[in-house]
């Protein structure tokens, strides 16, 4: 399997091809290269040219936004609005950041381009949050500690189905994430396996955001949860246990 890597938006993109596809990889990650660049350029407010940073200063307005970026906006509304407002498009002092979609965007168009080229298996990282394709076999996934960074939480078997896996925590960057509830154990760590990777992207920042009670709504939206909460204690839902390789299986509270 040939891997390509490269650093995007401030973190690293990894994408695997089997090598019987080797004809169709050179243009394929070309174009995967060229789609998020495009959103990284729109949207990355440390890009003091970017439209998204204009907004920020004041120097545009959001309605003489492109239709692309208002139609963003738009849908991180709407996820702000399912996740009972633990996922917000704004930053607390006001400004639009859409960093919390749009790199999910990037991996849903990176595939998009794959499949373009003929290429229906692979595995697309970016950062961390990974979109998989190919029927013929399962993609063994490790979620990592988030307080060890040598530490693996579980491993989980991704498939054609269970495609899409997102980790959103504290680890990293440490409390970056806007917390709408501040009662109750902290969560430090939330993984959401769906077939969308913008709504496993979406839930696990909401899980870190709204606690438990986002992690129950992540539940019953019908995706697979795991969350580490400040004591460590590992929780997790029936359909992520379901996914979670048996010779990784930790000692698991519910959600």
């Amino acid at each position: 399997m040939t891997v390509d890597v490269w650093e995007a938006m401030g973190t690293v993109v990894s994408l695997r091809i089997p090598d019987t596809l080797e004809h169709s990889r050179g243009p394929a990650v070309e174009g995967v290269t060229r789609v998020i660049d495009s959103l990284e350029r729109e949207y990355s407010l440390y890009m003091d040219d970017s439209p998204i940073s204009q907004l920020a200063r004041g120097e545009v307005t959001l309605e003489s936004m492109s239709a692309d970026f208002r139609d963003t906006y738009s849908r991180a509304i709407e996820w702000r609005n399912d996740t009972g407002g633990a996922f917000t498009p704004h930053r607390g002092d006001g400004v639009i950041d859409l960093s919390g979609i749009v790199k999910a965007d990037a991996i849903a168009a990176g595939a998009v381009v794959l499949r373009a080229h003929g290429i229906t298996h692979f595995s697309l990282n970016f950062g961390g949050d990974i979109i998989v394709a190919g029927d013929a076999r399962t993609w063994p996934i490790a979620i990592g500690h988030p307080t060890d960074t040598l530490g693996i939480v579980a491993t989980v078997e991704l498939n054609s189905t269970w495609c899409a896996i997102a980790t959103s925590g504290t680890g990293d960057r440490g409390e970056h994430i806007w917390r709408s509830v501040t009662s109750g154990p902290r969560i430090v760590g939330a993984t959401v396996v769906s077939d969308d990777i913008v709504a496993s992207d979406v839930w696990a920042t909401a899980i870190i955001s709204g606690g438990h009670d986002a992690a129950t709504s992540a539940s019953q939206h019908g995706h697979a949860v795991l969350y580490v909460d400040e004591k460590l204690a590992i929780h997790a839902n029936p359909l992520m246990r379901d996914l979670i390789s048996e010779d990784t299986v930790p000692l698991l509270a519910s959600v």
